[in-house]
């Protein structure tokens, strides 16, 4: 009985394994310039869940096929065309008045707030907890990254 346990329990454990290594590499993408619909299933067949914005960023979860697996700022979970998914990195500010400073630094020039659910363009990855952003009407800043998600 140890022996077909034990059979058992080392591919489990190998799986687990890289499981969470794969856990630390986030893949995060934006719906490209449509609007799209986001499916309870690989399929158009799918329940329809709703109809996500353009721009809207999602992590990819798993890629089967043609389709994706992505979560939403939520935490759902649903299935995209990955045809519809562009490589660009927006985030969406997850605090009530958001300040983007001109810099990256608490004392640094604030250019801009951004309310709650604004979509920011990530110019730059972060670095000290801070990403350098860019909003629709042009405006560049440095906003920290614990008030967004995307990241």
């Amino acid at each position: 009985m140890r022996t077909i346990r034990r059979f058992l329990l080392l591919p489990l454990l190998a799986g687990l394994s890289l499981l969470a290594g794969a856990a630390h590499a986030l893949e995060f993408k934006a719906v490209g310039a449509s609007p799209v619909i986001l499916y309870d299933a690989p399929s158009t067949k799918g329940g329809k869940l709703y109809v996500a914005p353009r721009g809207m960023p999602v992590e990819v979860i798993l890629t089967y096929g043609t389709w994706s697996k992505v979560r939403d700022m939520a935490g759902d979970l649903s299935w995209i065309e990955s045809k519809e998914l562009v490589a660009r990195r927006n985030v969406v500010v997850r605090t009530a008045n958001a300040k983007v400073r001109a810099a990256a630094d608490e004392s640094s020039a604030v250019v801009f707030s951004a309310d709650k659910n604004v979509l920011l363009e990530m110019v730059e990855p972060g670095t000290g907890g801070w990403l350098k952003v860019k909003h629709k009407d042009g405006q560049i800043g440095y906003v920290k990254t614990s008030e967004v998600w995307g990241v």
